[in-house]
């Protein structure tokens, strides 16, 4: 079946294309390209349509571009980028591939994307960068506490050397405006506990939210909640591969420690009452007061401090629904 995608890749918003152009370009007929188009609203895409002249997008979208995206990325950078237009799950599909160290899979379109905890992860067509990497840890899985942590500074400083300020962190993986958030991470692990390991992280940024995304997708904000410029996807992919290049090896050699105290300068809920819920509905309260050197929680309650670890556990403000 002809995919939809393929016929929006021929629309623009800037003038109608005809049915019939469409379809003589990609060899189909005149009820194909109708069938496929008339699926757009699947993937949040707003259509002009006009009797006897044709299509046009409502608002333009920025397709992922390989060129553009290298052109941005610094020299010797250590990753395979691979682009998709339609996937179920990037972390998945690199799992299941056993895909090499430093392989980046982006995706236009996530069908059963997931976040933290197995709660799905909602994104937009070109409302979104939905991308994963693949990473080989030399010191193994036990030496990866925090990680999350560090793929949180890295996102952060993106967003800041692209102009966008107001941004923070959330522990243990959350990327935050005042208005909501931004972005998520997901790290998937495989390997020894003392030898290699093999990380695949998933990262989700909302770049442009509908109504209808704000009101399903709980708390979430995006780009155009913060102080900055409209967003460009392909230079913001690169910058964030460019940080994560960074940050990535660093980490594999000195760990969680020496990136603490930009953490904690980061983290918006610093100092904040909050409480943490276990997945059996236990709560601890108390004042975040930050993160141990390894990348745990912090919480000063009135029957002493409490040290969480990222797991099946939530962490909300205690006057928070």
């Amino acid at each position: 079946m002809l995919h939809t995608l393929t016929l929006l890749r021929q629309l623009n918003a800037d003038e109608f294309t005809s049915g019939e152009a469409i379809a003589k370009l990609l060899g189909i007929s005149r009820s194909a390209v109708s069938g496929a188009l008339h699926r757009s609203s699947d993937y949040g895409i707003e259509l002009e349509r006009r009797h006897g002249v044709g299509y046009k997008l409502a608002q333009p979208v920025e397709w992922l571009d390989q060129a553009i995206i290298k052109q941005h990325l610094k020299p010797n950078t250590p990753f395979c980028l691979q682009l998709v237009d339609e996937i179920d799950s990037t972390n998945r599909a690199l799992r299941q591939e056993c895909a090499e160290p430093g392989t980046v899979l982006a995706a236009e379109w996530q069908t059963a994307g997931k976040g933290r905890l197995g709660r799905q992860w909602i994104g937009s067509l070109g409302g979104s960068l939905l991308f994963s990497v693949v990473w080989r840890f030399s010191g193994g899985m036990t030496r990866l506490a925090g990680l999350s942590l560090a793929l949180g500074i890295a996102l952060t400083r993106a967003l800041e050397k692209k102009g966008y300020q107001g941004t923070g962190l959330k522990w243990p993986n959350d990327v935050l405006c005042p208005k909501g958030k931004l972005a998520g991470i997901l790290i998937e692990l495989s390997g020894d506990a003392l030898g290699p390991a093999d990380a695949v992280i998933g990262i989700g940024l909302n770049l442009r939210l509908s109504p209808e995304e704000r009101i399903h997708a709980d708390h979430a904000a995006d780009l155009s909640d913060c102080s900055g410029p409209p967003p460009e996807r392909n230079a913001l992919l690169a910058a964030i591969l460019n940080e994560l290049a960074d940050i990535l090896p660093r980490f594999d050699q000195d760990g969680f420690a020496p990136l603490r105290t930009e953490w904690e300068a980061r983290h918006l809920w610093q100092g904040e009452q909050a409480k943490l819920i276990s997945a059996d509905g236990k709560e601890s309260r108390g004042r975040i007061i930050g993160v141990a050197e390894d990348g745990a929680l912090r919480l000063a309650g009135e029957d002493g401090l409490k040290v969480a670890y990222a797991g099946d556990v939530s962490l909300r403000k205690v006057n928070a629904k």
